[in-house]
């Protein structure tokens, strides 16, 4: 190990990896940074080999509740912000705290291993042509490096047409001429029925369960913005009077093959989508349940209809990987870390595990923030250090906010944006550490 090498690493350079950088900064922490790719912006470029982006995706969040605090993002994009321009916030961000100079990219991770001493040999591998792979030792390691980069594939037994994730989509040119089946409810599986629905000779979209749909708008304000803005309700209320309005503005969405949800609002993520309806309604896209089998290019559904279809796209999720440090971070859906960002081991951390209902920006500046607090308290501070350390290792919080989530591996460790708001809040003022 070289004498130079700073205490610690970050891996990856999209949203968390910057957010880090900002707060190792902030706290006067050296560090290294690297990113595999040739650019900034993590799964947000969509020239990034792997990233899960497509032509039509845009934010799920309002631009009001997005950004990193203290660097709101442009007044003249729109209320949800196109992946291009998240990924141009994204890189002035960087550009602005002069985070980008620090960066070293086409370097990938390929191992992090424990030292008997505590700290972590990192194994880096080069992308430059006659660049060696080398070593270094570092005493923290904040693995930024995305959860949407190991697609979630199911079988799809009998069926001999064409299939493919939805990593791999990019523009609706893509299903010209096709008969195509989306399968998969989230946000990215409802953009990309909408696509379909524009573009496919034929689209349908099979989903196991119903699902609450929400507008982005409502009263002609962004819907986050909306519920921010609100009184502060009990969660019970909360859904109560929300479902109510929802059905109000939706109507019965079994009229339109879809079916009626099975959960109470907000327990399961947020799909945010008005197209998807729309289309629904106009009979560009026809809604199914689960897919029961299949047989060459006929696929029959639970409710026993069938079709045939050129293309299935799975829009089935991914899974939470660290493929550098899996058995240090734990399972791959649902990582063993305190708060989504500390490992139990200590010196580990992650930034962008956490699976929340709104504002992911703000809570992960906030988890990068006591991350470098607790850094800065090792050798500042060194009880401090250690009292987290043991708090790491006891506490378990409720972050769910009361909401019965369904079970499924999505809404593991899933947190209500509010109330794990509060709860880091609170374990900084415990701990003495600021935010900003």
């Amino acid at each position: 190990m070289a004498d130079d090498t700073p205490a610690t690493l970050i891996v990856g350079a999209g949203p968390g990896g910057l957010a880090a950088a900002r707060a190792l900064a902030d706290h006067g922490l050296d560090y290294d940074h690297v990113e595999r790719h040739s650019a900034i912006g993590g799964l947000w470029d969509i020239d990034n080999p792997g990233s899960p982006m497509y032509e039509s995706a845009h934010f799920i969040s309002s631009k009001t509740l997005s950004n990193f605090p203290g660097f709101p993002m442009p007044e003249d994009y729109p209320d949800y912000p196109s992946h291009r321009q998240i990924l141009a916030y994204l890189r002035a961000f960087a550009a602005h705290y002069h985070l980008d100079q620090r960066i070293q990219l086409e370097t990938t991770v390929t191992s992090v291993t424990p030292t008997p001493t505590g700290r972590y040999t990192v194994k880096f591998k080069p992308a430059s042509a006659g660049s060696k792979p080398y070593q270094r030792t570092y005493d923290h390691v904040i693995a930024a490096s995305g959860v949407q980069w190991e697609p979630n594939v199911i079988d799809v037994p009998g069926f001999t047409g064409e299939v493919q994730h939805s990593q791999t989509y990019r523009d609706p040119q893509e299903f010209a001429g096709k008969r195509v089946l989306i399968v998969g409810a989230g946000n990215s599986g409802c953009d990309i029925a909408c696509d379909a629905a524009r573009s496919a000779e034929h689209a349908v979209i099979s989903m196991r369960r119903g699902y609450w749909f929400i507008p982005k708008h409502i009263f002609g304000v962004p819907v986050d913005v909306f519920a921010d803005n609100g009184p502060a309700l009990p969660m019970a209320t909360e859904q109560s009077v929300f479902g109510s309005l929802l059905r109000r503005i939706n109507g019965d969405v079994t009229r339109l093959g879809l079916q009626e949800p099975d959960h109470k609002l907000f327990e399961t993520h947020p799909i945010l989508n008005d197209q998807l309806l729309h289309h629904l309604r106009h009979g560009d896209v026809t809604a199914r349940p689960g897919i029961a089998s299949a047989d060459g290019s006929t696929v029959t559904f639970t409710d026993g209809t069938s079709a045939d279809f050129d293309l299935i796209l799975l829009a089935t999720g991914y899974c939470h990987s660290v493929p550098y440090a899996q058995d240090l971070y734990g399972d791959e859906q649902h990582p063993d870390m305190y708060l989504t960002a500390f490992s139990r081991n200590s010196g580990l951390y992650g930034l962008g595990f956490v699976e929340t209902n709104s504002g992911a920006y703000r809570l992960m500046d906030m988890l990068a923030e006591m991350i470098a607090s607790h850094i800065w308290d090792r050798d500042h501070r060194p009880g401090q250090w250690e009292r987290f350390e043991r708090h790491v290792a006891s506490d378990d919080p409720d972050l769910t906010g009361g909401l019965q989530l369904v079970n499924s591996p999505r809404h593991q460790g899933y947190v209500d944006s509010h109330t794990m708001d509060r709860y880091l809040r609170m374990v900084c003022r415990r701990m003495g550490w600021d935010l900003r």
